[in-house]
């Protein structure tokens, strides 16, 4: 986890009701990604809220980036191979015969 003087995103029920904002800002975080997703540069970002830094809009998709591979990463299904499953053959377990 970053530490707190690095944080370039944060919530405070004091600024704009505890929406994500970046730090320094009151610019909610998700002004950043509608503007992405409308297919707006950064550069149009930096321009209409000049107290939003490149340095912070870097570190919050980075930040996303990490946060989906992880996601992606504690999701994915868990594959087994046979030996885990105590399998001797491709069959599958190997069965006892009950002589009694």
């Amino acid at each position: 986890m970053a530490k707190r003087k690095n944080r370039v995103v944060h919530s405070d029920p004091e600024i704009v009701s505890g929406t994500p904002v970046f730090v320094g800002t009151r610019v909610p975080v998700d002004t950043l990604f509608d503007h992405l997703v409308a297919g707006d540069s950064i550069e149009v970002v930096l321009d209409d809220f000049p107290s939003v830094t490149r340095e912070q809009i870097l570190a919050t998709l980075e930040t996303g980036r990490e946060a989906v591979k992880a996601k992606a990463i504690a999701t994915r299904p868990v594959r087994f191979a046979a030996h885990d499953l105590g399998a001797t053959s491709e069959r599958g377990p190997e069965r006892q015969s009950r002589t009694d």
